[in-house]
């Protein structure tokens, strides 16, 4: 590359707050100076831009995106490919996959990144995107964070085991390990633990269940729950909290921008979730030292230590109840499975492994 920056096109489907706009911050801002980076966000959201570095040369390009419209925004976007001449194309998910269909034949080199799937296709893969991602993706390097999604990409989409790349997700494990200050303990009424969650609050995130469960749970030993985020659910939870008669012991905190003190406050951590892949969140609670309750999703179960794998279960509410009372119960237990925890994602998910084969990724020549 020489000293000039390469030039990325980053697309994403919103650039709000979530696990793959968390990440790529992250990795963007490790390299403030290797990088110019063009991001679009086919709705127009940008909360995730406060994650990223003042120093960073980072633009947002006004596009005319037409939602329904394939084949005329595939007209506008190869336009823009070749107006704004991307040394690398990195598209993210489905939800961006009009820019693959774009740069086909390609413009410039393409790189696409693969967290997972909404809700419409947590049980089965659509046909239709199936066959798009086979062909659209056949000449691309696609990232997968997990295993899971490395079996999906070989042995349903059917692509060359030598275009999937496989780059766990990593955090800054030490901001997770430092004590916490955050008031969260003083917000919600009440004593007993906290068990916390922090996401997006998004239908596939599935907190009814987790609600539900708490039900259960208070209804036996003194606890609350924390919910750190915020999303197009939030009503929806709030209103079943007060028909449940536990919204005093649910603390709803919202939208907050940096919320590694928060795990500090907990004393474990609850994933509810319809589908995953590898959830960022379960490796910051891992790095906060908590034990997890979980829905047996994408690679949570492999993830997590094997201390903590009878507390993984099936989507259902009975199963995660009962995976929370034991831990509730048995403040030991809990100690000596966050330790296990942290041990594991102090050997597996620091950030800077993942930084380097990212950097590795994008650096590489055509």
């Amino acid at each position: 590359m020489g000293e000039s920056r390469a030039r990325c096109l980053s697309v994403f489907a919103t650039f709000g707050v979530g696990g793959a706009q968390v990440r790529f911050a992250a990795v963007a801002n490790r390299f403030p100076d290797r990088y110019q980076h063009l991001i679009v966000a086919m709705d127009g959201l940008t909360a995730a831009r406060e994650r990223l570095a003042p120093a960073l040369d980072v633009t947002f390009p006004s596009i005319r995106i037409r939602k329904g419209a394939t084949l005329s925004n595939r007209r506008t976007f190869r336009a823009a490919l070749r107006e704004w001449r991307p040394d690398l194309l990195v598209t993210h998910n489905w939800g961006s996959i009009e820019w693959a269909l774009a740069n086909f034949p390609p413009l410039c080199r393409h790189v696409h990144i693969e967290d997972g799937f909404g809700p419409e296709e947590q049980h089965v893969q659509f046909r239709r995107r199936v066959l798009t991602r086979r062909l659209v993706l056949a000449r691309c390097t696609v990232v997968v964070p997990s295993r899971n999604l490395e079996r999906i990409a070989t042995q349903i989409w059917r692509l060359s085991p030598r275009r999937i790349c496989y780059i766990p997700n990593g955090i800054d494990l030490a901001r997770f390990a430092a004590p916490s200050d955050a008031w969260l303990p003083a917000r919600i009424p009440g004593d007993g633990p906290i068990i916390g969650a922090v996401s997006a609050l998004r239908p596939e995130k599935n907190f009814q269940r987790l609600l539900r469960a708490f039900r259960i749970v208070a209804q036996q030993v003194p606890a609350r729950l924390a919910l750190v985020g915020d999303g197009p659910e939030r009503a929806a939870l709030e209103r079943l909290a007060g028909e449940l008669g536990i919204a005093e012991r649910v603390h709803f905190a919202g939208h907050i921008a940096a919320p590694a003190p928060f795990y500090g406050t907990f004393d474990l951590f609850a994933v509810s979730s319809d589908t995953e892949q590898m959830p960022i969140a379960v490796i910051e609670a891992m790095a906060a030292g908590l034990p997890v309750a979980a829905t047996d999703v994408g690679d949570v179960h492999t993830m997590l230590a094997p201390e903590n794998a009878s507390f993984i279960g099936p989507p259902d509410d009975t199963a995660l109840a009962a995976s929370l009372l034991r831990l509730l119960r048995d403040p030991g237990l809990r100690h000596s499975i966050g330790a296990a925890n942290r041990a594991k994602a102090a050997r597996d998910y620091d950030q800077e492994t993942m930084f380097q084969a990212y950097a590795a990724l994008f650096d590489r020549q055509r």
